[in-house]
């Protein structure tokens, strides 16, 4: 849900500190990666990471930035709807393939009904109230793009589900996203980025300090507990907050559609967490 707020906070961003898509991307990595250092500091003290599992923190951080370098691209060239729709959807199902070939994990009958009832939901929140529309290269480079986004965090989160073995929740998160900060420093290098932090900083630490650190440090605890699969599902909750905001505060509309794939949703989280209650 605190994922959800991203897109309200990103526009109000754009709009008043004409702020752009990688700049926004890196400095809620780099505010992100401060707390989470400090956060784990405070907590557990020094911050440790298994040997064995150090290879994978690198992949982690690689994959988190690659997650906002081409989601926020995919955006630019097709639009929010749709590279939500790509992204989104796809990343639960292919979080659920990856978790059964790399972790072992078998896909409970209550988790695939909720991963098929929280796609079609998805479907219909996202693209219901709107027709997708865009063709030429931009428009198929944007989808490549938001087909990597799904990757990166699906990919994301089958790692982090194998680390958490041996590796506490905090120390991994710190690790990870100090990792994905480094990797996006050269954007903040680029013109006009001391301008658009100086206009957005209110807003840029928000996402930093809560969509971020916050928001992936809940995530990973919970990580630690629950299937793979189940987590990617859960994540599902991001595009119904998201669309909930945009009615509430910038008066779109959500329309029949969009009403039946927020049932949905509901219905899926319902599954899961029912499951949860009787395992």
């Amino acid at each position: 849900m605190s994922w959800g707020t991203t897109g309200s906070v990103t526009a109000v961003l754009v709009a008043h500190a004409g702020a752009g898509a990688l700049v926004i991307g890196a400095v809620r990595m780099a505010v992100a990666a401060v707390l989470l250092g400090a956060l784990a500091r405070g907590v557990g003290g020094p911050v440790r990471i298994a040997a064995a599992d150090r290879w994978r923190c690198v992949a982690l951080g690689v994959c988190m930035a690659a997650f906002q370098a081409t989601y926020f691209s995919a955006v630019t060239r097709v639009g929010i709807a749709v590279a939500a729709l790509i992204a989104i959807c796809g990343a639960p199902l292919l979080i659920a393939g990856l978790a059964a070939a790399i972790l072992g994990e078998r896909l409970a009958v209550r988790s695939a009904i909720a991963l098929a009832l929280g796609v079609a939901g998805t479907v219909l929140l996202v693209a219901g109230p709107r027709e997708a529309s865009g063709d030429g290269p931009r428009f198929a480079s944007g989808v490549l793009l938001a087909l990597g986004a799904s990757l990166s965090y699906a990919l994301y989160v089958v790692l982090a589900k194998a680390t958490l073995a041996r590796t506490a929740p905090l120390p991994l998160a710190a690790v990870v996203f100090g990792i994905a900060a480094v990797v996006l420093a050269p954007v903040l290098a680029g013109p006009d980025v001391g301008r658009q932090v100086a206009l957005g900083w209110p807003w840029l630490l928000y996402l930093g300090a809560v969509t971020t650190a916050g928001a992936y440090a809940i995530y990973t605890i919970g990580l630690r507990d629950v299937p793979a699969s189940a987590a990617g599902i859960a994540a599902l909750m991001e595009p119904l907050t998201a669309t909930t905001m945009g009615v509430l505060l910038f008066g779109e509309r959500l329309g029949s559609a969009g009403a039946a794939g927020a049932v949905l949703l509901f219905a899926a989280l319902g599954l899961l967490l029912s499951q949860d209650a009787t395992a």
